[in-house]
């Protein structure tokens, strides 16, 4: 018996389109999907660029209007992959079209855009998903299997920090990610998202946040020709930086824990420092994206003479997501993130079920990245 062949119609094709572009492409050959993953759209403004991201990915299509990749009858999914600006017309307009919509994070530049995308995929009643991507990590579904299997016990303390510095030149132009009318938010949005989201998978919804949003540069050379990999080049003009180049926050969750959020951009050294760690009353868990295959425990219940954190290597067949590449210890890398996550949404569309993370996920992520924004200009406490 054939399957049924889902069809994909992406928007952008620069770093989130090149990541979401070799997942629907490998997705099929590593996971025994219920339906068949057809590439076949994809989409930019310039036709150049657009052809040869086309070629090197294997869409069988390119557009330059979205709204025509939208209306298209024989596309099932829309992936919006173009910066923040413009998700909310686009994710809108697919509901109202009857398609499912993936999206990138944060999924609006505004809490308003983002309730507005929530409600226009629950009016249209289809299937969303929101590109959380951490959460796929096998160590971190490792992570959120022994805390639902109570192994931390009642947790006391959520501790993480997302650190970059491939903006701490001040030379760097100004690309679209530092303006605030394309981007919505800086540093917050960009990279603070994850953890908030990894947060409030992991330990629970948030309640209250305390916050602060920093800009170091304020102003930048304007940015000449963009390339795939978050770079332009500079120009001799001069432009304003009207996003944050750090954000950090402190926050109680509704269940009692502590947690600390830090982020930034301007962290010499740090290249994609995503760590966090867990501290509960039976037990530890820490992770760092760039020991991604990794996942440190502390189990408080083994014997005194043998404390100490224990180091697993996520990649047994055991493990989530795992068992679906290679054999144990030959580790994955970040685009299997994607991949996975891809490979739920899949499944869980085709049987009815919720995808997650969703637009629900999506908008209570931005109630945080707001409610943070909120408490920096005033500097006090807001409660959620």
């Amino acid at each position: 018996m054939s399957k049924k062949k889902l069809n994909v119609g992406l928007i952008g094709y620069q770093f989130m389109g090149k990541a979401h572009s070799n997942a629907y492409r490998q997705v099929g050959h590593f996971f025994d999907l219920p339906a068949e993953i057809g590439m076949h759209t994809i989409c930019g403004r310039t036709p150049g660029p657009l052809k040869a991201a086309a070629d090197q990915f294997g869409w069988a299509n390119t557009e330059t209007d979205w709204r025509k990749v939208v209306e298209n009858p024989e596309i099932d999914i829309i992936d919006v992959s173009t910066p923040g600006n413009s998700h909310a017309e686009i994710a809108i307009a697919a509901a109202k079209a009857g398609k499912a919509v993936f999206c990138e994070k944060p999924i609006g530049n505004t809490l308003a855009e983002a309730k507005a995308m929530l409600e226009a995929v629950q009016a249209a009643k289809v299937p969303h998903a929101v590109f959380h991507n951490y959460r796929k990590a096998p160590a971190v579904a490792l992570a959120k299997q022994l805390i639902t299997d109570g192994r931390l016990g009642t947790i006391y303390h959520w501790r993480a920090t997302y650190l970059q510095d491939w903006i701490a030149d001040p030379n760097f132009p100004l690309v679209w990610r530092l303006q605030k009318e394309v981007a919505g938010s800086g540093t917050h949005g960009d990279i603070n998202a994850h953890i908030i989201d990894l947060g409030r998978h992991l330990v629970g919804e948030l309640a209250e946040v305390s916050g602060m949003l920093h800009t170091f540069i304020k102003k930048r050379p304007l940015a000449g020709e963009i390339d795939a990999n978050l770079g332009a080049k500079a120009s001799q003009e001069m432009g304003d930086v009207t996003v944050d180049d750090a954000a950090m926050f402190i926050a109680r969750f509704k269940n009692g824990a502590l947690g600390t959020f830090e982020a930034s951009r301007f962290a010499v050294g740090r290249k994609n420092y995503n760590r966090f760690e867990i501290n509960g009353s039976k037990g530890s868990l820490v992770f760092n994206l760039e020991r991604m295959n990794e996942l440190e425990f502390y189990d408080n219940a083994t014997p005194e003479q043998t404390h100490g954190f224990t180091l697993i290597q996520a990649t047994e067949g055991s493990h989530p997501y795992a068992g679906h590449y290679w054999p144990v210890a030959h580790i994955i890398g970040y685009e299997h993130t994607f991949t996975n996550l891809i490979a739920d949404a899949v499944t869980n569309m085709v049987a009815g079920k919720r995808i997650e993370p969703d637009f629900v996920d999506g908008y209570e992520n931005q109630r945080v990245l707001d409610a943070v924004e909120r408490s920096s200009e005033a500097k006090g406490w807001v409660s959620l």
